[in-house]
């Protein structure tokens, strides 16, 4: 493919093989979008990557990252109120984040127009629930929208925007991960050549952007009027569609009909178009407000209907209320409880359909691909060199007996697993601190260590400190800094190295009244398991801040340099068996452990970082040049 930032630019109309994620920006540029923002989270960071891949110089628009999702979404409602087209995206539980303030937009008068992109996350690839965030567009009255392709992604977004600009008002855009990150032939329009206008049109009439006691109705009238609007142009959309591969004709003497949106409705064509039967298929484009007409119309003309969709009974209950409401007469079917979890892939949708019409689908779901090797499971783990890797060996060396530990979201996380098992309770970004109070309190016997990365401090740890501080919670927090957001994809966060404006961790801790506060890097194992023990014999609430860079970042930054890693880790071929098992246990993923039990260093993994010397303090473990090492 050609450069992405290229392509993006492009004035005339072009044509290319692209991730969903990667459209939608080029379909920002063509609605003349003027803000973007965003918390990174998957499975949405392709979308800023794309954004970054243009120099800001050339970009049409403002984009910036933003401390949590409720900021990135309030300051695209500020642009917004200002008359600028502003979108905002981020992952499903980020939503949760934002909602304080996502369930008041649809009240509001929003002058230019705003798009809310949803990365949610069916099978839970990376996120830690399944949440279906098609509950809050009906919550908070606001139109929701659902492409099944990178096609209809780049086309939906350009509807919703529209829809958005002429309604003055919020519009969500919800993605499901295997969307996002799907690949096809996109045909694109041409760019505007419009020069951004930043002109402030914001306009404090009474009441209108003040959601407060009596101002409250005449605003949510006015929101389900839009809705209203809304409902009758999804009834004419192209987006809501009938579709009929194979015809349509009863089947013994019934007519078939199906239901579904996204990715679900294209599994279910694949197998339409497999199986033969002249079964119609209602794909929608607009899950909220449904399309009454074209709805009624459907489940007029058709005596058994199977409702297909991901994760909750949404379109489910409500076409049953809407058939009832109506006196339908028309048989409604559904997934049973075992398909309430999970995606629905093409193996998932074959037996949802045999579960419902066990007569016309009988063909075994599709397998993987032949031949295909059983991929073994394997517990995540750090990548090389990873400064958490090392913090936790050194928490691990420094912890009481019987401690409580509870861990946060991001890359440390993965420290809840073997060897290391730190981190036995997980809820929320920046969760950490308040939990691990309340498991503080009255507990004389237990010391409670809390985690949380430094891109979580600045989201949603900061009021749990406050809150620890003022209250003397008797708890410690290790800060694990890497100065990056690693887990998406090593975005920058306002402790990293090359952020414009850097904001210490540590200042930040002395600011909000932390009297204990140590900084240790990572690799300093001996200094790192001092401060660790000192700060557990404290009493009341006290920080150590384990830092070292992110070294997946580190290495692809030399690589991009065209440098190569100079050193190499070996092992000192008489080092004893109990040495080699100390080896193993720092759990380096370079480390391959053979059936008698010695270990041996991948030279393809190993970054010759020398972290793991702290498991071997007699020297077993010995850097050397890499060119001398390896041929």
């Amino acid at each position: 493919m050609a450069a992405l930032n290229a392509l993006l630019l492009q004035s005339a109309p072009w044509s290319e093989l692209i991730m969903a994620n990667h459209a939608l920006v080029r379909a920002m540029i063509e609605a003349e979008t003027m803000v973007v923002t965003t918390y990174p989270g998957s499975p949405t960071p392709e979308i800023a990557d794309a954004i970054l891949s243009i120099p800001s110089a050339q970009r049409p628009f403002y984009f910036e990252y933003a401390t949590n999702e409720k900021v990135a979404l309030e300051v695209a409602y500020g642009a917004s109120m200002n008359g600028h087209l502003a979108a905002v995206f981020f992952k499903s539980v980020g939503l949760n984040v934002a909602a304080d303030s996502a369930v008041q937009l649809p009240l509001m008068d929003l002058a230019g127009g705003m798009v809310v992109i949803l990365g949610d996350d069916p099978g839970a690839n990376s996120s830690q629930n399944e949440q279906d965030n098609r509950h809050f567009a009906r919550m908070s009255l606001m139109p929701m929208l659902e492409p099944a392709s990178p096609a209809e992604t780049y086309h939906m977004y350009l509807e919703a925007a529209r829809i958005a600009r002429t309604r003055r008002m919020p519009v969500l855009l919800r993605l499901t991960t295997h969307v996002c990150h799907q690949r096809e032939v996109v045909h694109f329009g041409a760019r505007p050549d419009n020069e951004p206008d930043w002109t402030p049109r914001f306009s404090a009439r009474d009441g209108e952007h003040i959601p407060i006691t009596q101002a409250v109705f005449p605003m949510k009238a006015r929101a389900l009027q839009r809705l209203r609007e809304v409902a009758i142009e999804a009834a004419h959309s192209p987006w809501n569609s009938v579709l009929t591969p194979n015809g349509s004709a009863p089947i013994g003497g019934l007519r078939h009909g199906i239901i579904a949106a996204g990715l679900p409705a294209m599994a279910c064509l694949e197998h339409l178009e497999r199986a033969g039967h002249p079964i119609d298929l209602f794909k929608l484009g607009y899950t909220f407000p449904l399309p009454g007409q074209s709805l009624l119309d459907f489940l007029s003309q058709h005596d058994e209907i199977l409702v297909l969709e991901e994760l909750d009974r949404v379109l489910e209950q409500e076409i049953k209320a809407f058939a009832y409401d109506h006196r339908l007469r028309c048989r409604i079917l559904a997934r049973q409880d075992s398909h309430l979890s999970g995606e629905l892939d093409l193996a998932a949708v074959a037996q949802v359909l045999a579960d419902a019409w066990p007569s016309l689908f009988t063909e075994p779901a599709p397998s993987a691909t032949p031949g295909a090797a059983a991929i073994t499971p394997r517990v995540p783990t750090f990548c090389p060199g990873c400064g958490h890797r090392a913090a936790f060996y050194a928490v691990r060396a420094a912890l009481p007996e019987g401690a409580i530990t509870v861990a946060d979201i991001g890359c440390h996380t993965m420290g809840a697993f073997a060897p290391y098992r730190l981190g036995q309770a997980l809820l929320s970004m920046g969760h950490s601190t308040a939990t691990g109070a309340g498991l503080a309190l009255g507990n004389t016997s237990r010391k409670v260590v809390a985690f949380v990365g430094d891109s979580t401090f600045y989201h949603a740890a900061m009021p749990a400190i406050v809150n620890a501080v003022h209250n003397d919670h008797n708890l410690t927090l290790v800060v694990m800094e890497n100065g990056a957001t690693a887990m998406t994809g090593q975005q920058t966060n306002p402790s990293s190295p090359e952020a414009e404006r850097k904001i210490p961790i540590q200042q930040v801790l002395e600011g909000l009244g932390v009297s204990f506060i140590r900084k240790v890097d990572c690799y300093q194992h001996d200094k790192l398991v001092a401060a660790l023990q000192e700060a557990f014999g404290q009493p009341g609430f006290s920080v150590v801040i384990a830092s070292h860079p992110c070294m997946l970042k580190f290495t692809r930054a030399l690589r991009r340099k065209g440098r190569e890693l100079p050193m190499i880790m070996t092992i000192d071929p008489k080092a004893d068996a109990a040495t080699h098992a100390r080896i193993s246990a720092f759990d380096c993923p370079s480390f391959q452990v053979g059936a008698d039990g010695r270990t041996t260093v991948h030279p393809g993994l190993c970054i010759g970082d020398g972290s793991c010397k702290a498991a071997s303090p007699e020297g077993a473990l010995i850097l050397r040049k890499r060119k001398e090492v390896l041929p």
